[in-house]
């Protein structure tokens, strides 16, 4: 596999609820990073904890700024509903990348959009909350790379225990 660097970049995430989510896509689609900006998630962080198992094994960080100390090559990609913004099916996604994500309740600030180097929108008839919008990009990553893990390996590494379910050809039915 190319030697890669994903990282998503929450701005001001609303709740434990969201972020936990995202990490939870985080892991299934072998993201490095999760970084997030704001003090909402931290003030309802305590009192819920479904991040603490994923952020052991991807690193959650609180920053003052998305956009501060990124390696050299990272793109910025914002993922938002702008007006000019690319259509998700047709972007190319780079390899080595910094995905930023406004709040439910808000959007990516002005200046982050700026200093991007491009921003897309996922296609559908109204919004996306959060998690659903970081899944839908990542799985539009996972298709269009050339690095995909596949088969029956995976399938069993991934699945629940109790899922042992084989797909039988009508031959041998």
């Amino acid at each position: 596999m190319k030697n890669t660097q994903v990282s998503i970049g929450l701005s001001n995430p609303k709740s434990p609820t969201n972020v936990g989510a995202v990490m939870r896509a985080a892991g299934c689609y072998r993201v490095d990073n999760v970084i997030y900006t704001g003090e909402r998630y931290d003030r309802a962080a305590k009192f819920q904890t479904d991040t603490k198992s994923m952020s052991r094994k991807i690193p959650l960080t609180g920053v003052n700024s998305l956009l501060d100390d990124l390696p050299a090559d990272t793109h910025i990609v914002c993922v938002e509903l702008a007006e000019g913004a690319i259509p998700l099916p047709h972007f190319q996604h780079p390899e080595n990348a910094l995905y930023v994500f406004g709040p439910e309740d808000g959007t990516i600030a002005q200046d982050v959009v700026d200093r991007a180097d491009a921003v897309v929108y996922v296609p559908t008839v109204g919004c996306m909350n959060l998690a659903a919008t970081v899944n839908v990009l990542l799985y539009d990553r996972l298709a269009k790379s050339e690095d995909m893990l596949a088969g029956d390996e995976l399938i069993r590494q991934s699945r629940d225990n109790r899922n042992h379910l084989v797909v039988k050809t009508k031959a041998t039915a």
